[in-house]
């Protein structure tokens, strides 16, 4: 007979006062032997393992130990497989196909064990968040094992195990309908609300976010809420719920002007969750509010909107938090896991969580208190002139760790290979406004400016893969795409939305399609606008892409990976991370320069081990046989410099796990794209 949940509950913190309670710090110190058991390694989200077979020596001996293409978990292949399988007793559980089945496969062989699929339907084909997604979780108590995952039409489904069979006595046979039971009236069919991270099981409790569709082009300015509920993992009932807009009378809704909490949606949780099993702690990464780039319908700062929020793992209620940007109109979304890490800051002992952000800034929190390891200080910044927006006079900018990337942008981030290419870089850079971080949109206009000049891009800087931590050295390595977009708002097309602007650009129109979550499925089409009459500039034709002769407009790096000494909030190294794009270097009028390795920009996640620093490329380039591939790199620790690498067919889309299995040590990533579908690929010693 199961226990229920108060006798686990006192049961938990018998074992507890046994003296068992260094087996939950195993949270923070990386996956446990030799095994995978959740997304991050832990639920501290390390991506650490002590693993230390492969190393610097042997790096680029390793094999292809097997494959398993994910063609035919689904109607049709899928070419952004982003899951990060685990590993627990010799059995690999993922995600995978374009229906996000779920397969047990033999950890040695590839083989599969069985597969779970469920077609939604019309209900699976509106999804905002299609496709394989990102993985699930694992739960076990004695001879109960469950994998729990969320499906795109945003259904969590608890399985058996040993055998893929929806657990009978969870939820309905198996399924929670997550639009249902949500404070909130939310259309089972269109209602606009997925997710494609994982969930997260501590201590019994499911914990699941929510995601949306992408905000820059929003059909309206209300929308769902992404409302964060934690769950019986036993029974599926929903144990609490965490209002990220805040209903009347809860803290935070004085933050949100004119009653606009009523009505404004989004604010969800898309990122991996992290816990504290020891504090009973849940760390939330919360994203923007309706809309990405304009928000006049929402004034004031609308918490708990781009907000590190920490609530009790059994109540939901908030501890504390911290919000990163005040009234967000960047897309500053918080997009990766939280990291919790201990360090040691000038012989204190300090239980941190530390996290990565889209504008490559590290925040540092003590994890207990939220109070700031390093001062975090309230800088003015500029007020825009976009009709009708509320602009925060203030943004949070911390002292401690430097920056990892580029931020805002200067003429003296433009391409300079040579002075024609700076001539011209000149040229597209004159239709734009420059200037730092935080710099606001404008309104487009033909004769300029187009738009500001925003580095790193929506996409960050940081994105969903997140960073990792060594708690041998108290390192954390992060990787960062130094990308530069050019941000505008427009008014929209006559019956696309119902905001006075989204975003857009005069030469171009107002964007009608979706943006980073729709190329991982994002559910809606384009909008169809009718023609209209091209705007023509004084000036002459405006430039239609930040590109310089089919170069890209700023330097390079245009990628890399950064390792911070988080004991002394500073950075160690940085370095471009993958090799130098086709366009790059191939290009006819760089033949004769010598370019150093320039970097990649993408988003790619890290892996760290006791030896080693692995990530692989997010773009395939071709080498000098003429082979399309990428490669998966393997860098020193300590100074960043490479020790190894492997090639890949195709580019990295999820991070690498590893793991050991009979005295061998595994090393597991996805890849896909370019034509090349996803596949998840073991490598080992010969």
């Amino acid at each position: 007979m199961r226990t229920s949940l108060v006798n686990r509950l006192l049961l938990a913190a018998l074992v507890y006062n046994l003296g068992f309670a260094d087996q939950l710090l195993v949270a923070q110190q990386g996956a446990p032997n030799g095994e995978w058991p959740s997304y991050g390694g832990d639920l501290g989200h390390t991506r650490y393992s002590a693993l230390s077979q492969i190393n610097a020596q042997n790096f680029s001996e390793l094999e292809l130990a097997w494959s398993f293409k994910t063609d035919n978990l689904g109607p049709r292949p899928e070419y952004r497989y982003q899951a990060t399988p685990l590993v627990i007793d010799g059995v690999m559980y993922t995600t995978g196909g374009s229906r996000r089945a779920v397969v047990a496969l033999d950890a040695r062989t590839g083989e599969m064990l069985w597969m779970y699929s469920l077609d939604e339907g019309e209900r699976g084909g509106a999804a905002p968040r299609q496709l394989s997604g990102r993985g699930l979780a694992f739960w076990q108590e004695g001879e109960d094992k469950r994998v729990l995952f969320v499906t795109p039409g945003y259904r969590l489904i608890a399985l058996d195990a040993d055998n893929g069979r929806p657990v009978p006595e969870f939820g309905d046979n198996g399924i929670v309908d997550l639009k249902q039971n949500a404070d909130q009236q939310i259309d089972l069919v269109t209602g606009e609300i997925g997710l494609h991270a994982t969930p997260i099981v501590a201590k019994d409790v499911v914990i699941v976010g929510a995601a949306h569709r992408t905000g820059g082009n929003p059909r309206s300015r209300e929308n769902v809420k992404g409302f964060v509920r934690g769950f019986d993992v036993l029974s599926g009932e929903r144990l609490w719920i965490f209002h990220t807009i805040p209903l009347p009378g809860e803290y935070g809704y004085e933050s949100w002007l004119d009653g606009s909490a009523e009505y404004t949606g989004n604010t969800g949780v898309w990122a991996q969750i992290s816990v504290d099993e020891e504090l009973e702690t849940v760390y939330l990464p919360v994203e923007e509010s309706t809309g990405d780039y304009y928000g006049a319908y929402r004034p004031g700062d609308n918490l708990f909107g781009e907000t590190l929020l920490a609530v009790d793992l059994r109540s939901g209620e908030r501890k504390w938090h911290y919000q990163l940007v005040h009234h967000g109109i960047w897309d500053h979304d918080i997009p990766a896991a939280p990291i919790l890490l201990d360090i040691n800051v000038d012989g204190r002992q300090i239980k941190a969580v530390a996290q990565p952000t889209k504008q490559a800034f590290l925040y540092v929190f003590d994890r207990i208190t939220g109070e700031p390891v390093w001062p975090i200080e309230e800088r003015a910044v500029e007020a825009g002139d976009v009709p009708g927006e509320w602009y925060s006079p203030t943004q949070p900018f911390p002292t401690k760790p430097p920056a990892y990337d580029r931020q805002g942008v200067t003429e003296d981030d433009l391409i300079d290979f040579s002075p024609e290419l700076r001539q011209q870089a000149l040229e597209v850079a004159s239709w734009y406004k420059l200037g730092p971080i935080f710099t606001p949109p404008v309104v487009s206009n033909i004769d300029g400016p187009l738009g500001i000049l925003m580095a790193p891009a929506t996409g960050g800087g940081t994105n969903w893969p997140g960073g990792s931590f060594d708690p041998e050295t108290n390192i954390l390595y992060v990787s960062s795409s130094s990308s530069v977009v050019g941000l505008a708002v427009v008014p929209p097309y006559p019956g696309q939305s119902d905001m006075a602007y989204i975003q857009g650009n005069a030469a171009t129109g107002p964007r009608t399609s979706g943006g980073a979550g729709s190329s991982a499925g994002g559910g809606r089409t384009e909008f169809q606008a009718a023609a209209r009459e091209p705007q023509v500039s004084s000036r002459g034709r405006p430039p239609i892409g930040l590109l310089v002769q089919r170069l890209p407009l700023l330097k390079p790096p245009y990628g890399v990976i950064a390792a911070i000494d988080m004991n002394k909030g500073e950075l160690l190294w940085k370095i471009p991370h993958g090799e130098t794009p086709d366009n790059v270097r191939n290009h006819p009028l760089l033949q004769n320069l010598d370019i150093p390795r320039t970097g990649q920009s993408g988003s790619v996640g890290t892996l760290v081990t006791s030896t080693l620093l692995i990530a692989g490329e997010p773009q395939l380039t071709t080498d000098s046989s003429g082979v399309r591939g990428a490669w998966l790199r393997a860098y020193d620790k300590a100074t960043g410099a490479e020790v190894g690498a492997v090639h890949l067919p195709a580019p990295q889309t999820g991070s690498p796990m590893t793991y050991m299995l009979d005295d061998e040590q595994y090393l597991v990533l996805a890849v896909s794209g370019g034509g090349y579908s996803g596949e998840l690929r073991a490598y080992k010693l010969p």
